[in-house]
């Protein structure tokens, strides 16, 4: 069995701080990271290759020092890593960078077909989660959302069995393979590296890809022109004033807090 892991480079939003003149991130006052839920797509898949065997691949979208991710994903448990990093590919929206990933995914596919792709539920500096079902529909296979749990893969009948999360509970979803899961950070925990593990991350040298190496790749869909979406602006949002402090007898306070009671109501079915 052959898995893809698309893992990001992401700055650590405990630490972030946001330029008060820009109010863009401040990139700088935050070491980058292996996206959390990321870490976690590339566990589950560790832990379904000790069940089946094969080969775990990862596959980040990045400038040249995101391959500190993929040395990270090596260090889990992964076999072999990709890096696609080329200026075309600057400035891409959660659309067009699922172009650039599946135009990846498709040359990892050459070389070995692709049974299964895990992708974390979203990025913590995007917060969208809508990258991984974007390049389920431009590879045309089926996105699971939401996974809380691998519970089978049946490579007999080509299946996999899969606990996802509601807002109201779960439900348990059987999909052909190949298709494409985004996980959830409780399917599970992170294990500590062995040290043969660290010790090959240490030496590894991702593949790096440009956007040369890639085949029948529409340029037009990267980058930029490829970005139908824009971050009109950010800034940090106001401090939320206190609230009002009713004092006096008790009757006073139910006096007063009706008077505010009914002022909003007289605002409300003014509008």
């Amino acid at each position: 069995m052959h898995i893809v892991v698309c893992v990001k480079q992401v700055p650590d939003t405990k630490i972030i701080k946001i330029n008060p003149k820009t109010n863009t991130l401040d990139r700088r006052s935050a070491p980058a990271i292996l996206n959390p839920y990321d870490a976690h797509a590339v566990q589950e898949a560790v832990r379904i290759r000790q069940q089946t065997g094969g080969t775990i691949s990862v596959v980040s979208m990045g400038p040249p020092q995101a391959t500190e991710v993929i040395k990270k994903s090596v260090e889990i448990g992964a076999d072999k890593g990709y890096l696609i990093s080329d200026r075309a590919f600057a400035g891409a929206d959660t659309l067009a960078t699922s172009y650039a990933l599946s135009k990846a995914l498709e040359k990892i596919g050459s070389e070995l077909p692709i049974d299964l792709i895990i992708c974390g539920k979203h990025a913590i500096d995007g917060d969208t989660g809508q990258v991984g079902p974007g390049i389920a529909r431009r590879l045309d296979i089926p996105p699971i959302t939401s996974v809380l749990e691998v519970a089978e893969v049946n490579e007999k009948e080509n299946t996999v069995l899969l606990k996802r999360k509601l807002s109201n509970g779960y439900e348990l979803i059987q999909s052909e393979l190949p298709c494409l899961l985004t996980v959830e950070k409780e399917i599970n925990d992170i294990d500590y590296s062995p040290m043969p593990n660290m010790i090959r991350a240490a030496r590894y040298e991702p593949v790096i890809w440009t956007v040369n190496d890639l085949e029948a790749v529409d340029r037009a869909q990267l980058g930029l022109k490829g970005s139908p979406t824009i971050v009109g602006k950010m800034f940090t949002p106001p401090r939320p004033e206190g609230g009002k402090k009713f004092e006096g007898s008790a009757d006073d306070q139910v006096k007063q807090l009706m008077e505010i009671l009914l002022e909003k109501k007289d605002l409300l079915t003014s509008k």
